[in-house]
This record gives structure tokens, C-alpha cells and sequence, in this order.
């Protein structure tokens, strides 16, 4: 078999074919890939040109659809470009930076969760302490600690990935996805990136309990709350954030823990378009649908767009006069 450091490419899974589905899946990922990235571009507009916006969820809400909008843009667009030029290639650099950008993302994603979590504890338990903790400075640590794990999660996995001698470069998978990839390796290598995975799983774990507690003193702290409609705006605030978490909770586990055994390809496709794909696609959707404030900031932005559009016409108008 060949040995991939003398190959200069991987080849990925093709959806189809059949040119008419190829371009079908073309046109299926451009309106998939359009509306997540307007989606969460708009929070983040929204977020930073509202100031009523300037809080600490609403920065994390910023954060979290930056690497929604990161996440969804390392594999789609170049599976469009592959239906749409029918083929199947992609560089071994292209490979190990498809890798080291979806796990950065998603341990990004899943950092700043932790972190929004931590913010609803404290604005709902500690409303008195809220301002004092939460302040500007440790909202920019939490931030820049989810993004530098991030970034420590994806080299040690993508190091750990690509370390390995491949034994074949056909990748049963759409995009370069780092089980898959090992599923090539024909060398013992790749018990370094099994280790790197139970200890990233046992952190996971961790966090995952965390937010599990904090929930639970939110839930209680909610119930202690004598007035019926203080109750429902404090949970408006973490019914999104629960309902994002369990999203990506269900689809990550979805996608990796799954039966040993070699899955059909069509499985394996249809798992990491539910993971890699519908977080990023419902998210803003999840953000925004019973929030008020973002509804509120969106619509200004809109009026906005049509006052600067009348202000120009009058403008030209009067110069024209």
C-alpha cells in the first residue's frame, strides 16, 4: 500500500456519481451554507452595533456564532467545490487544516458554552454579585481561554492525527475528519491519538458536569421566585442556551460514539452533516426566535438600512434641486 508522506493528496467520499445529484447536492449546500452564515453573521452585527447588546451573555452569544460561523465554513465550501467541479480531491495541507479547524471550533463551541453556563449561574443566583463577577476583564479571560484551548485542543489532536503512516489516502468521509483519517493508519501510532481522546473525553465529562450543577442550582434558584413572570424571564434566558448544549451534546454524540464496526458510508455521511452542519444552521434560529432584545436589535438594524436608504434619496434630491 501506498505510504501517504510521498502522496500530495487525499481523496474524499463522493455524495454522488451522478452528475445531475452532484450539482443537486451543489445547489443543497450553497442554501444550507447562505443561511448559517447570514444566521450567525447577523447576531454578531447585531451584538456589536446594538449597545443594549453590550452584556456578558450577548458577548458569549458574539463568540459563540464566530466559531459556528468558523466551523461551518472549513468543510462546506469545499464540498460544494467538489460537487460543483466533479471531484473528490483534496491537498494533504488542505487535509491537516481541515482537521486542526473543525476541532478548534468545536472545542471553542464547546468552551464558551461552558462559559455562558457559568454566566446564567451567576446572573440568576447571584444577581446582587453579578456585575462585580462578571465584569468586562473576566469576560474577555473566559473568552480568550476558550478560544486558546481551542486552539491546544486542535494541535495536540491534529499532531496526534497526522503523525501516523497512512496505509491508503481514500477517506470514507465527505471531509478530512480525524476518526476516519485513523482508520487508515497502519502503524501504532495512532494509540497516541486514542490517549489524546479519553483524556479529552474525561475533560468533557468535567465540563459537562459543570453544567449539569450549575442547572441545577439555576432550576432551584428559578423555583424560589415568588413572582410568576420573573420566573419565565429568567428562564427565557436558559431555555436557548440549555436547548444549544443539548444540540451539541446529542449531535457529537451521535457522531462519535457509535458501535464498533465499520458503519456504512451513508451513515457516516449523514451523522457529520447533523453534527458539523445543523448546530452552526439552527443556532442563530435557537438565539432568536423568543429573544427580544435580538428581535429588537435586528429590526433596528433593518431601519437603519431604510433610513440610510431615504436619508441618501432626500440627500440626492435636495442636491439635485
Amino acid at each position: 500500500m501506498p505510504n501517504l508522506t510521498s502522496i500530495s493528496e487525499f481523496l474524499l467520499l463522493e455524495f454522488s456519481d451522478i452528475r445531475d445529484l452532484q450539482i443537486l447536492h451543489f445547489f443543497v449546500f450553497l442554501a444550507v451554507y447562505v443561511t448559517a452564515v447570514t444566521g450567525n453573521l447577523l447576531i454578531i452585527i447585531a451584538v456589536v452595533l446594538d449597545h443594549h447588546l453590550h452584556t456578558p451573555m450577548y458577548f458569549f452569544l458574539m463568540n459563540l456564532a464566530l466559531t459556528d460561523l468558523g466551523s461551518v465554513s472549513i468543510m462546506v465550501p469545499k464540498a460544494m467545490a467538489n460537487s460543483l467541479l466533479n471531484t473528490r480531491s483534496i491537498s494533504y495541507s488542505g487535509c491537516v487544516a481541515q482537521v486542526f479547524f473543525l476541532i478548534f471550533f468545536g472545542g471553542s463551541d464547546f468552551a464558551i458554552l461552558v462559559a455562558m453556563s457559568y454566566d446564567r449561574y451567576i446572573a440568576i443566583c447571584k444577581p446582587l454579585q453579578y456585575e462585580t463577577i462578571m465584569h468586562r476583564g473576566v469576560c474577555m479571560q473566559m473568552a480568550g481561554g476558550a478560544w486558546i484551548s481551542g486552539i491546544l485542543y486542535g494541535t495536540l489532536h491534529t499532531a496526534g492525527t497526522f503523525v501516523n503512516t497512512f496505509c491508503s489516502n481514500m477517506i470514507n468521509q465527505f471531509f478530512c475528519e480525524a476518526p476516519q483519517l485513523l482508520k487508515l493508519s497502519c502503524s501504532d501510532l495512532y494509540l497516541v491519538e486514542i490517549g489524546l481522546v479519553i483524556f479529552s473525553v474525561v475533560i468533557a465529562l468535567g465540563c459537562f458536569i459543570f453544567i449539569v450543577l450549575t442547572y441545577m442550582e439555576i432550576i432551584a434558584a428559578v423555583l424560589r421566585i415568588p413572582s410568576v413572570h420573573s420566573r419565565k424571564k429568567a428562564l427565557s434566558t436558559c431555555i436557548p442556551h440549555l436547548t444549544v448544549v443539548s444540540l451539541f451534546l446529542f449531535t457529537g454524540t451521535l457522531a462519535y460514539v457509535r458501535p464498533p464496526g465499520n458503519t456504512s458510508a451513508e451513515i457516516n455521511v449523514i451523522c457529520a452533516v447533523i453534527y458539523a452542519i445543523l448546530s452552526p444552521l439552527l443556532n442563530p434560529f435557537i438565539y432568536s426566535i423568543r429573544n427580544k432584545e435580538i428581535k429588537t436589535a435586528l429590526l433596528k438594524l433593518t431601519d437603519f438600512g431604510r433610513f440610510s436608504q431615504t436619508s441618501s434619496r432626500e440627500i440626492l434630491l435636495v442636491k439635485l434641486s
